[in-house]
């Protein structure tokens, strides 16, 4: 296991009635930034009793609305527009992880003088960023607990995501009902998205960082559990909750300190969203186990062992027989999903397979298994 500092600063109010807490706003001045999507907190009456306790806490409420899936540097840039031009003192995001992901670079773009693309683009200059608060609407990126996000600039086709302390909210509301409404497409997505984020850290290669590992296992488990019940029972208290803490606990360092490693799936996946705007988890839901194939060799079986045994209850005491179960486990529940299969499910073809991978190498570097530009082709092409 590696050195590490442990840090995860963000209060959390979870459980039902928790956005009671939003008064706790009042602690950082009172002009805030509300940002939100489309206008389903509208529909479901969270924007009314939130702004309902804002008022009551006499705060100032200026509103950027409209933040769109795979949210893009134009509302980051109208954000961070309204913040300096009003003096905003917090922002808080109500909604899933694009949401949350815009006000927080909106939070750090409103303390910086420059163009805050130059933050996705390179992280280190973010120095500090206004006080960030959430009220989670969908369990999927973890958002809501972590220093990361992503952003997109069309006219360019690049997804980017960025990082820094000074992003991680200062608290976060997490009310398990609020996802009741979530479709079953966007469940099953933010089921693969979370999915995806445990898989990234739990392929390591660091060696004898049991504590992490099997930390990832019984929160993979708790995916592989949930996500079903929550397709099939929307108002199911118990599943919502179960996948919204996994959702957090997934992306917050917990199971990445002391055993980091590059990121590899999302970095393929960034750009079929950048060319495509495709739905982010269904993009790795299709990519997942098409890496798991390439990934496994005499080297890795071990790793993918583990995971079969662990997480699926594979019973094989040979390590590449129980690892190819561990994978078609991991492709049926897809299946079992309603998730897409293919990448031509989704629209995709070959036209942009090159430029994609050579940058999704560039992003990848130093992951599990090295990957190449060919390599990444191969993948896409074997998603086909």
């Amino acid at each position: 296991m590696n050195n590490f500092t442990y840090s995860i600063p963000t209060k959390i109010h979870f459980g039902k009635g928790q956005i009671s807490h939003l008064s706790e706003l009042s602690e950082s001045g009172n002009k805030v930034l509300l940002c939100y999507g489309g206008g389903s907190i509208k529909k479901a009456g969270i924007y009314d009793e939130a702004v309902k306790i804002l008022k009551e806490e006499d705060m100032e409420i200026f509103e950027l609305s409209g933040i769109a899936p795979n949210p893009k540097i134009e509302s980051v840039r109208e954000g961070v527009k309204l913040c300096k031009e009003n003096s905003i003192d917090m922002v808080l995001a109500i909604g899933g992880g694009s949401v949350i992901d815009c006000a927080k670079v909106v939070a750090a773009g409103a303390c910086y003088d420059g163009d805050p693309w130059d933050l996705v683009i390179t992280p280190r200059w973010i120095k500090r960023a206004l006080p960030i608060y959430s009220v989670l609407t969908l369990s999927a990126t973890g958002s809501e607990m972590d220093k990361f996000a992503v952003i997109s600039d069309m006219s360019k086709n690049e997804k980017w995501g960025t990082a820094s302390d000074h992003m991680k909210p200062k608290m976060s509301i997490l009310d398990p009902e609020y996802t009741y409404s979530v479709s079953k497409k966007q469940t099953a997505a933010g089921t693969a998205d979370i999915i995806s984020h445990i898989c990234e850290n739990y392929f390591t290669n660091v060696k004898n960082a049991d504590v992490q590992a099997r930390f990832a296992e019984g929160l993979l488990k708790n995916c592989f559990k949930y996500g079903p019940v929550a397709l099939e029972e929307p108002d199911n208290y118990d599943a919502r909750a179960n996948l919204m803490w996994t959702a957090s606990m997934a992306i917050n360092g917990m199971i990445q300190y002391g055993a980091e490693v590059a990121w590899c799936v999302h970095p393929m996946e960034h750009e079929l969203s950048a060319f495509y705007d495709i739905t982010h988890g269904e993009g790795l839901a299709i990519l997942t186990p098409h890496w798991m194939e390439f990934a496994l060799n005499d080297d890795t079986a071990y790793k993918f062992a583990d995971y079969a045994r662990n997480v699926w209850d594979v019973v094989n005491d040979d390590d590449m027989a129980a690892a190819k179960e561990g994978i078609a486990c991991t492709r049926e529940y897809f299946k079992k999903m309603g998730l897409p299969q293919t990448l031509t499910d989704v629209g995709i073809d070959k036209e942009y397979f090159d430029i994609m991978a050579q940058k999704a190498a560039d992003g990848c570097k130093g992951s599990f298994v090295p990957l190449n530009k060919e390599d990444i082709v191969s993948i896409y092409e074997a998603a086909l």
